[in-house]
């Protein structure tokens, strides 16, 4: 794809209009309209400037620089790398800070990173083949051999976790071979769902927070998210701190 295509594709895609793109990128609509006919060349800081202004992820951002015969401007840097082992040591005490409840870090198409021991409830009975690093939290929480058994409201579950990997092509045709063809309620709320989960412990009822590297200026941070699960009532809370002081959660 070319620069002007490309760009138009992404302004159009985040429905900004020429005149409102320009001003943001601090030019005029009549060059933006030059840029996106090919008639116009933009420079290298050009190109920065409207990505930042159709706040691109950091991904795309450097994918038009390229479109546009640019080198990369963000590094991506590997997540094991010595650069990063104050995000790592980081990453394991925000993790550590959550105890009693669970959470995971996943990277842009939703495999594991880390986690803290109290995924250990969420995860009990899953085929170990789906749980741990390297292994798609997304496919965990969906797969039959996974979570799927064990969770109360999967009709709703599915078709939050569905929604949210839109733009991960095979992986969202896999994932979305497991939803039922079930009529959600009509107060059904996709982006509010909790999770209903059957353990050892009793019945769970959890919701989620997903927090990011807002300011992260590296690829790799950009896209880490943290999945925290937090009690949606009281006997969860009760059931998951009483486990955290027993030290079991089997």
């Amino acid at each position: 794809m070319d620069f002007p295509q490309a760009l138009r594709e992404r302004r159009t895609g985040s429905r900004i209009s020429q005149l409102d793109l320009a001003t943001r990128a601090g030019t005029t609509q009549r060059h933006l309209s030059f840029i996106e006919s090919g008639r116009s060349v933009p420079g290298r800081g050009m190109v920065v400037r409207l990505a930042e202004s159709l706040d691109l992820p950091l991904r795309e951002r450097n994918e038009l620089l390229l479109a546009a015969g640019y080198a990369p401007v963000y590094p991506e840097t590997p997540l094991d790398g010595p650069q990063l082992a104050p995000v790592r040591a980081a990453i394991d005490h925000i993790l550590a800070g959550h105890l009693p409840y669970p959470a995971v870090v996943v990277d842009r198409r939703g495999d594991v990173v880390a986690a803290n021991e109290a995924l250990d409830v969420i995860t009990e009975g899953a085929d170990p083949r789906l749980v741990g690093p390297g292994t798609n939290a997304y496919r965990l929480a969906l797969h039959p051999d996974g979570l799927a058994p064990r969770i109360l409201n999967f009709a709703a579950w599915a078709r939050h976790i569905v929604e949210r990997t839109r733009q991960l092509g095979e992986l969202h045709e896999e994932l979305s071979s497991y939803v039922p063809e079930t009529a959600l309620e009509e107060q059904h709320l996709g982006f509010a769902v909790p999770l209903e989960l059957r353990t050892a412990l009793g019945e769970l009822h959890l919701m989620t927070t997903v927090t990011t590297f807002a300011t992260a200026v590296d690829v790799t941070l950009a896209e880490l998210k943290l999945e925290a699960f937090l009690p949606a009532d009281a006997r969860t809370a009760e059931l998951l701190v009483r486990a955290r002081g027993t030290g079991s959660r089997r």
